[in-house]
């Protein structure tokens, strides 16, 4: 049996666009302590949103996915660095010369200065890919779970602290990479909820039970009447 505790493996995201939005959903949600934000919302409150988690006692989940050049990507870890987040998020796909630049970044920063130090979480393929879109549309020859644990060992061989993926990947990554190496999965989807743009999903029970150590979950918790039920059901249906 999996025994979760929702204070730290259940990351709820605040994919709302706005700050008012977003301060409302923690403020209906005291019991969650953990908190994702990403892009729409980075983008629409930028660091104030930061701010009132820290404020409010929360881990962050930043979720900017960064994709660029090793010196860019060195850069904007440095500048993350200072913004009170527990993870940052980097596109695997930028290689390794942009993975150990953005660790490196990191691992220079004096501890007087950024306590802690944010850990640095690839980005393998998003959970809105098949195995026909990564064939198909990005030509990529190797079969779907093949290429991710080949993103997973590159991370993890530049010192990333772990990776984002399917939980149907989570078990492989486990088994090859090992337990200490962090599985965060996304677009988890509790019984009878819609899959929307998901395509490689699981139940959070079935994705505990598969190796991932977080589960990012979004849409079906904030988009419910009640949130804080919802949430409150899937820790019990966790535990079961």
């Amino acid at each position: 049996m999996v025994s979760i505790n929702p204070a730290n493996q259940i990351i709820v995201a605040l994919d709302v666009p706005q700050l008012a939005e977003a301060i409302a959903l923690v403020e209906r949600l005291p019991q969650v302590t953990f908190w994702k934000v990403g892009l729409e919302l980075f983008y629409g409150a930028g660091t104030e949103i930061l701010e009132y988690l820290n404020h409010q006692n929360k881990r962050i989940f930043l979720d900017l996915k960064l994709n660029d050049i090793p010196n860019t990507v060195a850069a904007a870890c440095r500048v993350i660095a200072t913004y009170g987040v527990e993870m940052i998020t980097i596109h695997t796909s930028v290689g390794r010369a942009g993975l150990l630049a953005a660790q490196d970044a990191l691992n220079s920063l004096s501890t007087p200065r950024v306590k802690p130090i944010p850990q640095l979480i690839g980005v393998t393929l998003l959970t809105s890919f098949s195995a026909r879109d990564l064939a198909f549309d990005l030509k990529v020859p190797l079969e779907l779970p093949e290429y991710i644990l080949h993103l997973a060992l590159l991370a993890q061989g530049c010192g990333l602290a772990g990776v984002v993926c399917s939980p149907q990947e989570a078990a492989q990554i486990q088994q090859v990479c090992g337990d200490d190496f962090v599985r965060i999965c996304p677009g988890i989807r509790p019984l009878g909820s819609e899959q929307g743009d998901q395509r490689r999903s699981l139940t959070p029970k079935a994705a505990l039970d598969a190796g991932a150590n977080f589960l990012v979950i979004g849409r079906p918790i904030t988009q419910a009447p009640d949130p804080a039920h919802v949430f409150e059901q899937i820790c019990a249906q966790c535990q079961q």
